[in-house]
């Protein structure tokens, strides 16, 4: 049943991360973003899969913290290459 729980809360969480990620994509802009708010979730999700890894409980829900970090990480890139256009197009205008 922890198993269930634990599921649910990652599901609620990562729903956000693919909007983000279109958001991201598709503005081109960091506005909004924040690193040390993404790398703080990136290493909840690392600690997330170090404690499922240690306890030896692999199953499903290391599935979905994979999934998030991926998401997580997708979004981080996205905000230095957005970043550096956003420096680029400064030093045009």
């Amino acid at each position: 049943m922890q198993s269930f729980f634990e599921v649910v809360m990652l599901i609620c969480f990562g729903l956000s991360w693919p909007i983000s990620v279109y958001k991201s994509f598709v503005s081109k802009s960091t506005k909004g973003k924040s690193v040390v708010f993404m790398v703080a979730i990136i290493i909840g999700y690392v600690a997330g899969i170090s404690g499922k890894l240690a306890s030896g409980a692999i199953n499903y829900v290391l599935i979905m913290y994979i999934i998030n970090i991926i998401m997580v990480g997708i979004d981080f890139a996205l905000y230095f290459v957005n970043k550096h256009n956003e420096k680029k197009a400064e030093c045009y205008a």
